[in-house]
């Protein structure tokens, strides 16, 4: 079955629509020896390059659908969520394993000093779906902070405030208790914006001192596993986010 190459390539993880789309129209792209054009259906029966570099598809045959691969990877502080870092910084990319013919699209992002669970996928258009806001997948976070919050604080932050990017909220907070300065809490939001977390809690006059993210939707970070370590999901745990990326929208 033809399917436009933009998508083709974008759900085997060679990059964004947008990237190739761009890549297209620079001539990097070619199908059976001539540059590519925006649109142009392709199928198991052409041979695709990028920047003359042939690129092996694998379509489905019927209506069988080819199986996405999705790995998670528990992020330690001090790694970027990006490819390639103008610093020089160690980024996520770096740690996972290495595909052929495809790469590791990342779903959604922890910033430099979060760490916790991390998703990877080859198809791009879950990948899409599970970080667009009209998914309302839930992401989990264990938050240290210094200080307690109060009542009036927790309200704020159940009914939501005012952030520079606009409003925000967390849908649940879970207070887990601490000793000392410090104190725990279970926070879920709905979205992925830059530091959100962090600017929730600092629109209350309380300093983050430690973040890690438990949960991506269904998917829980296993106990068991350590701190820089990657691992392949189940069929039933992968079948579980394309579940929860394919439901309708709540009205």
């Amino acid at each position: 079955m033809a399917e436009r190459i933009q998508k083709v390539l974008a759900n085997a993880g060679h990059g964004s629509r947008r990237q190739i789309e761009s890549w297209i129209k620079a001539g990097k792209i070619t199908v059976n020896g001539k540059p590519a054009i925006l649109g142009q259906t392709i199928d198991h029966t052409d041979r695709i390059s990028i920047d003359s570099r042939a690129i092996r598809l694998h379509f489905p045959r019927g209506d069988k659908k080819i199986k996405p691969k999705i790995i998670a990877y528990y992020k330690p502080v001090g790694e970027v969520c990006t490819r390639k870092d103008e610093k020089g910084r160690v980024t996520v990319f770096s740690k996972l394993p290495k595909l052929r013919n495809s790469r590791w699209i990342n779903i959604g992002r922890l910033d430099i000093n979060t760490t916790g669970l991390l998703l990877f996928t080859t198809d791009g258009d879950l990948a899409n779906k599970l970080m667009h806001p009209s998914s309302q997948i839930e992401r989990e976070y264990a938050v240290r902070v210094l200080g307690t919050a109060n009542k009036q604080q927790m309200q704020a932050l159940r009914e939501g405030v005012e952030l520079e990017d606009g409003p925000a909220k967390f849908t649940d907070i879970v207070d887990s208790g601490g000793e000392g300065a410090n104190h725990w809490y279970h926070v879920v939001i709905m979205e992925g914006r830059n530091r959100e977390v962090r600017r929730l809690w600092e629109s209350q006059d309380l300093k983050v001192s430690r973040l890690i993210r438990t949960r991506f939707g269904p998917y829980l970070l296993p106990r068991r596993k350590r701190v820089g370590q990657h691992w392949r999901l189940e069929d039933n745990e992968i079948e579980a986010l394309q579940e929860a990326a394919n439901k309708p929208e709540a009205e």
